[in-house]
């Protein structure tokens, strides 16, 4: 007996498009907030992360309501014949939302750790700030934002109950590694959802020795660099 899978395929590429848009908003948000002046600051960084916190199932429920078609932003989107919900930029959707927190709050604590003078100085020498952000925060901030990076593709591969609630569970469409083993062992098919499990085991555990695998090099590196 052969197995489908499609689900594999779809969590990949599920989580790979969200930990691109979680970077990108990411870096995005943690820039503004790490050097921004603004009083509400706090406010909004709160509200960043609270896909962090709340229940999964919560936040499914949030995006249905604004994404569905009676939702502020489903309605704008029917007006133009585009439907979100139950789709697989659904699935996408539910899976950059809960990955963002990951990315934003490393991004932002990697930002506030560069030191200050070292952006006013490449300020003071004619960069603009898009060339301050693009050729000195970066890269100095880099080895915490691989992290954040890693962390992310994690949870957006795991996720499970926002992408239920707003994609559902469609074969070959948005049937992602999590929600096959939820209706596989619902449908009784424990052998299917054992092997799933060990499937998503393992991608999991290769994220996580990725991690380690960087984390315990660049400590090597700085050992290096400080016996020199």
């Amino acid at each position: 007996m052969t197995m489908d899978l499609m689900p594999l395929w779809i969590s990949i590429k599920t989580a790979g498009v969200a930990t691109i848009i979680a970077i990108v908003a990411g870096l995005a948000f943690a820039r503004f907030v790490a050097f921004s002046a603004w009083k509400g600051k706090e406010i909004l960084d709160g509200v960043l992360i609270l896909p962090l916190v709340l229940p999964p199932t919560v936040i499914g429920f949030i995006l249905l309501v604004l994404l569905g078609r009676t939702g502020p932003i489903g309605r704008l989107l029917a007006a133009v014949d585009i439907t979100i919900v139950f789709s697989w930029p659904a699935a996408v959707i539910a899976a950059s939302v809960v990955a963002f927190p990951l990315m934003y709050r490393t991004a932002r604590g990697a930002f506030e750790q560069v030191d200050p003078n070292v952006l006013d100085a490449a300020r003071t020498m004619g960069s603009s700030e898009w060339e301050v952000f693009w050729r000195v925060l970066l890269p100095l901030s880099w080895p915490s934002l691989l992290a954040g990076i890693i962390l992310s593709f994690a949870r957006a591969l795991g996720e499970f109950g926002a992408t239920l609630m707003l994609a559902g569970n469609i074969p070959n469409k948005t049937q992602t590694i999590p929600i096959a083993i939820y209706f596989a062992v619902e449908g009784g098919n424990r052998t299917a959802a054992a092997v799933w499990t060990l499937i998503i085991i393992i991608l999991s555990l290769m994220t996580i020795l990725a991690l380690n695998y960087y984390t315990n090099n660049q400590k090597s590196q700085r050992i290096i660099r400080g016996s020199r």
